[in-house]
């Protein structure tokens, strides 16, 4: 229980990653804001975890909803010791770079890059007063793509180098890290009515070094620990979490 008496603020936490990190703070004793756009989703999670998870709605790429929300969780928790910065556009694939139209480039800088920079802003002045920590939520396309993934692709790049000029810019008294994750199944941290097994192939899980395809308790801990005291001496780090896929060499 080493977060009993924290509070943390996690966005996009109705389901998949988000959804587990928030689990893993309140099992470990922690205060949790549930962040997120779905009102729904935002509000199974905090019906499942228990009395000390709480739900607010926002839209991160909104900056009154994102003060609205940092505050209403200081109110809450009466303090706050970390953020994670989760929220996204999941989907990848935008189609040819030449026929992307700016409206969605300009969402996914929105949600993505903009979104992880308001939450940052917005917390700061408390995260200072606990000596607190931010966690940023990258990409493994932050260092490696595929055809057709240009906005997710850079936004999610942007947030690398956001993660660790935050570091420079708040330390000694807040820390700041990035986690990029690889394929994650997230299906079974959905709402409760949607939650069903992953529909994975023996190729799937074969394919990575480890010899299966990540789960989001695999980000939850790294983010735990990241949040921690045990991560005192780490800040402006870039953690890959891929079960060892971009270290692969890939023959025809």
């Amino acid at each position: 229980m080493r977060f009993t008496d924290k509070v943390f603020l996690v966005t996009g936490a109705g389901r998949g990653i988000g959804r587990a990190i928030a689990k893993r703070l309140a099992e470990e004793g922690g205060r949790v804001c549930v962040v997120d756009s779905d009102v729904a989703a935002g509000r199974d999670a905090a019906d499942e975890y228990g009395d000390r998870v709480r739900f607010e709605r926002c839209d991160v790429s909104r900056e009154p909803d994102v003060r609205r929300a940092v505050r209403a969780a200081v109110a809450w928790g009466g303090r706050l010791d970390g953020a994670v910065a989760n929220a996204a556009i999941v989907h990848p694939e935008v189609g040819p770079t030449e026929r992307l139209a700016l409206a969605t480039w300009q969402k996914y800088l929105a949600v993505n890059l903009t979104g992880t920079f308001l939450l940052a802003k917005h917390a700061i002045p408390h995260l200072r007063r606990s000596h607190g920590s931010i966690v940023t939520l990258g990409s493994t396309r932050a260092i490696q793509s595929e055809p057709d993934t240009v906005a997710y692709s850079a936004t999610k790049g942007g947030i690398v180098a956001l993660t660790h000029a935050l570091a420079i810019s708040l330390g000694p008294e807040i820390r700041a890290n990035c986690i990029s994750p690889g394929w994650i199944a997230t299906d079974e941290y959905a709402p409760r009515k949607s939650r069903k097994r992953p529909d994975l192939r023996a190729v799937d899980n074969a394919q990575h070094p480890v010899g299966r395809v990540g789960r989001p308790e695999d980000v939850a801990g790294l983010c735990a620990w990241l949040l921690s005291e045990e991560a005192g001496f780490v800040t402006g780090t870039n953690y890959i979490v891929d079960g060892g896929m971009t270290r692969k060499m890939i023959y025809k």
